[in-house]
């Protein structure tokens, strides 16, 4: 197997399971995918739900770990995180299934062809670093490999699938907002629109954020809300993180990102204000320079990547 860009089968589901019952009902769901080991963000993310009102829901949907190798840091958020709800992501599933099997997947990315082959090798290299890390926790990662891969939530009348990567696979690319651009690719979204039955889809893993509208084959109008990171900058000359809030109610915490509107849902992407210099230097602790989440991430955490806000907003198609 291809170490990094192969998706395993175990990945796999079909978008028909989004038509089971949820488990939840909710009038305000906080959406936290992509917190990548930064304790800052997740102390922000913390205080920013305690501030809602009314009947609220937070879920995070994977990759909560990954720069988070000191053993500290990493007992902490993952116990933290599994007080809320939690679906596993490819990093919390490589991590637990190392626990109990050979196979290696690598970092389970699944990346596609236009990630480079040096991205890959070292997440790879930040995988078996992390791993290191949380052979010190068997309990952790027992609980880590228990978490679903997705879950149905309703927020009011409106049912939504709560993804990791997209419809069809933990890891998979099928939200990215480089596929999102693709008309072809959009006939695939609303076919996972049609056999999930949900209106509203909400993911992470690809770690840039969009918000991409289209209409299903019945002339329903559908959403994909994939809040990018949590833990990392999300747009060029920031260092804001992102989380999506779906409710009933206009957010009036203060500024948002951006956001949209689906009938009577509220879909707003929240900055996360974490404290910079605080998480900068915990990074660096962790991974200096010359080390591999330093050659990959460094110029994104510092800097932000080359992404505008105006390029995460995608009108009906």
């Amino acid at each position: 197997m291809n170490a990094g860009r192969s998706c395993p089968l175990s990945y796999r589901y079909s978008p028909t399971e989004f038509r089971r019952g949820p488990a939840t009902s909710t009038d305000t769901l906080y959406v936290v995918g992509g917190l990548y080991g930064n304790e800052y963000a997740l102390d922000a993310v913390r205080r920013m739900f305690a501030a809602e009102t009314g009947r609220k829901h937070l879920i995070f949907n994977g990759d909560f770990n990954w720069f988070n190798i000191a053993p500290e840091s990493f007992r902490r958020i993952n116990e933290t995180v599994l007080a809320f709800d939690a679906i596993r992501g490819n990093v919390e599933t490589e991590l637990g299934a190392h626990a109990s099997e050979e196979a290696d997947n690598g970092c389970g990315c699944a990346y596609p062809d236009w990630v480079g082959d040096d991205v890959v090798q070292r997440s790879n290299l930040i995988m078996q670093a992390l791993r290191a890390t949380a052979a010190r926790y068997p309990p952790l990662l027992h609980r880590l490999l228990a978490l679903p891969m997705w879950r149905r939530i309703d927020v009011g009348e409106t049912r939504l699938g709560i993804v990791h990567g997209d419809a069809e696979s933990l890891a998979g690319w099928g939200f990215a907002q480089e596929h999102l651009a693709d008309d072809t690719h959009l006939d695939d979204v609303r076919g996972w629109f049609d056999a999930a039955d949900v209106q509203l889809f909400a993911s992470s893993h690809t770690c840039l954020p969009v918000l991409q509208h289209v209409f299903d084959s019945s002339g329903r109008r559908c959403v994909v809300a994939n809040n990018g990171a949590a833990g990392m900058p999300n747009f060029a000359g920031s260092h804001e993180g992102l989380l999506m809030r779906i409710a009933t109610t206009a957010y009036e915490g203060g500024v948002t990102s951006f956001g949209g509107r689906l009938d009577g849902l509220f879909i707003d992407a929240l900055p996360i204000r974490y404290d910079y210099a605080r998480w900068r230097d915990a990074f660096l602790t962790q991974w200096p320079d010359g080390s591999a989440a330093y050659a990959s991430y460094w110029k994104r955490i510092s800097e932000g990547p080359s992404y505008r806000h105006e390029q995460a907003v995608r009108l009906v198609r």
